[in-house]
């Protein structure tokens, strides 16, 4: 149907998990200490409030150290917002949300500034002093920074990193985040964790706070191969889903193209060489030494990700080969030394010598699109939770993200969602838990299974008939975990892996579903018995929800903008917050059946049925 849609209501579904042993009192727990937390952090503070990080591993460990290519901004002469816009919008096959892309580009360059002012060092031309600008696939202009040759994401870890420490805030590493507590009104009250030490807080406890930003970075664990570190298990979608949030586009992953190729049966995190390298020249060929790009797009190896993962996708079956090759000989030993020093060394500790002979490299899991839906000010659809950087889905990145603009979406939304905290002085009332209604956790090696799953049937190519066998396997494994749950009470045993490969399946179960409904190739989601890209249909977005049931909704938006979120006034993309309709139908937009609900019989006897839930 067409109206208004509310704000979540809690699903009251929590992690199978000990009761909170210790408590933590702050102003703002963020979660995460990428780019886009520490800078949610950083400028918290300085405004005056007590601020909490909570990372997973270390304060360096998460995905920003690993980005190898840099930020994308209109720093350079004769380039301008405008024109960044327009890449981001033909690289985001549109369904970008054309308001989120504007905030991006105009106040990106302004971001990268005080980004610098805070410490970063970006590579400059050493006899001007310039910043060095580069170029990536789908730019039409030199607008890259970096530092280090190919090390951006460390220096702006780094840099970050040393302001934290510096600046008056805490922070708690080797803790897992589980779920979110609320209040008697659904407001964000904390969040409960497991700290893996020894010591005061060791084991679970509670960060109580008036709000939550979560910035866990993305989900490509949930993948046999992938980029991402193996901290990246979709912690924070999860813990938004059970909190009755929003997500939205989580069909659109993107897979980079050049992912040094280590042998059929390599899982886990594996060596980017990044789009710098081939914005520098080199040439992706296959084994005869064929630049099998060039016709293919006007930018040949300069085309969006989505465009040439598709084009070594595609070459691969033709030739039956398991990888292609990238061809960077030309460059000579000192600019790799110089340029690229951190992918020469990568690719050395493999057994290949890039100057003088061809990287072999083939698609991988890179980054999430998709994830938590927000407005312009960061606000999910619960009251004073929070969601930056890859584990967000603010409307800009569509259907493929634009390369580089993932720092820049972290710093630039980071900045508003601190300047939303701080001129929002809500308290929350006492946390309430609810009724126990615990999600059974899945074994440890369950993980491996849902990559498996996910690898064969939901990565670089997609059918009908793929996703339905991954839709059934990942309900498989989630149906007998419930079912022993709900008639023996037993479950795997509380820990760290069984958290993240229940937090793992959770997310693969959204994505596949929202893989199966859009049902058209566009942007990073290539289905192949849906070639053709359908804009009367599907120009639009799949937003879904976690029932208090276990069950997934699913919605579709009527436009490429989001609506709003329920958060407040300062989203106007959708016109005034709460007036933008929404279908809400349970079918597909042009017309085809939705996918079966799953089977009342699983539903847990503690769980009531949410009044405002449709029967």
């Amino acid at each position: 149907m067409n109206g208004t849609r509310a704000t979540s209501v809690s699903t009251g579904i929590r992690l199978y998990a000990a009761e909170p042993g210790w408590t933590l009192t702050s102003d703002v727990v963020v979660v995460g200490s990428g780019v886009a937390g520490l800078t949610v952090a950083l400028r918290c503070a300085a405004a005056g409030a007590k601020v909490t990080v909570v990372t997973k591993a270390h304060l360096d460990d998460g995905s920003t150290r690993w980005a190898q290519g840099g930020i994308a901004a209109a720093l350079g002469e004769g380039d301008t917002p405008e024109q960044h816009l327009a890449d981001t919008l033909v690289a985001g096959a549109g369904v970008c949300d054309e308001t989120a892309v504007a905030t991006l580009v105009t106040e990106g360059p302004a971001a990268v500034r005080r980004l610098i002012a805070t410490g970063a060092h970006f590579d400059t031309d050493k006899t001007s002093g310039e910043i060095l600008l580069t170029r990536e696939g789908g730019h039409h202009r030199r607008r890259i920074v970096h530092a280090g040759g190919d090390a951006t994401g460390a220096e702006v870890s780094r840099a970050l990193i040393e302001a934290v420490r510096e600046a008056n805030i805490d922070f708690v590493e080797n803790a897992l985040v589980l779920d979110l507590l609320t209040d008697a009104e659904g407001r964000t009250a904390g969040v409960t964790l497991h700290v893996m030490g020894a010591g005061q807080r060791d084991g679970v406890g509670a960060v109580r706070a008036r709000a939550v930003v979560l910035a866990t970075g993305g989900m490509g664990q949930v993948f046999s191969a992938t980029t991402n570190p193996a901290v990246s298990t979709g912690d924070g979608v999860a813990l938004a889903l059970r909190a009755g949030a929003e997500v939205s586009d989580l069909e659109f992953v993107q897979f980079h193209p050049t992912v040094l190729w280590l042998g059929p049966d390599a899982e886990g995190q594996q060596p980017l060489v990044s789009e710098a390298v081939r914005g520098e020249g080199a040439h992706l060929v296959d084994a005869d030494g064929v630049r099998f790009m060039v016709g293919q797009h006007e930018l040949a190896e300069l085309a969006p990700r989505d465009i040439v993962a598709k084009g070594i996708t595609r070459r691969m079956q033709e030739t039956g080969a398991e990888h292609m090759y990238l061809d960077a000989r030309h460059f000579g030993a000192t600019m790799w030394e110089e340029r690229f020093p951190t992918i020469l060394a990568a690719c050395r500790a493999h057994g290949i010598d890039p100057v003088t002979e061809p990287i072999p490299v083939a698609p991988a899991a890179h980054h999430a699109s998709g994830g938590v839906r927000t407005d312009l000010l960061g606000r999910t659809t619960v009251p004073g939770l929070y969601a930056c950087g890859e584990v967000a889905c603010t409307g800009v990145h569509g259907a493929n993200r634009l390369a580089s603009n993932s720092l820049l979406e972290g710093l630039v939304f980071a900045e508003r969602i601190a300047a939303d905290i701080v001129a929002d002085p809500t308290v929350p009332g006492e946390p309430v838990i609810p009724e126990p209604a615990h999600t059974p956790l899945l074994a440890s090696e369950a993980r491996y299974e849902v990559q498996r799953i996910m690898s064969a049937g939901a990565g670089v190519l997609r059918s009908a008939d793929s996703l339905a066998t991954a839709a059934g396997a990942l309900e498989r494994l989630h149906t007998a975990a419930v079912e022993e749950y709900d008639r023996d009470g037993k479950t795997a045993e509380p820990c760290v892996e069984t958290w993240e490969a229940t937090n793992l399946g959770l997310v693969a179960r959204v994505l596949v579903a929202a893989a199966r409904r859009r049902e058209e190739t566009r942007g990073c989601h290539w289905r192949e018995d849906r070639p053709d890209r359908d804009d009367q249909a599907w120009r639009r977005h799949l937003v879904v929800r976690l029932t208090p049931h276990r069950t997934l909704a699913v919605h579709t938006t009527e436009r490429t903008d989001f609506p709003p979120t329920g958060g407040g006034t300062g989203d106007t993309r959708g016109g005034a917050p709460g007036t933008a309709p929404i279908v809400d139908d349970g079918a597909a937009p042009n017309g085809t059946a939705p996918d079966a609900a799953p089977s009342t019989a699983n539903r847990p006897p503690h769980a009531a049925r949410n009044p405002k839930e449709p029967s």
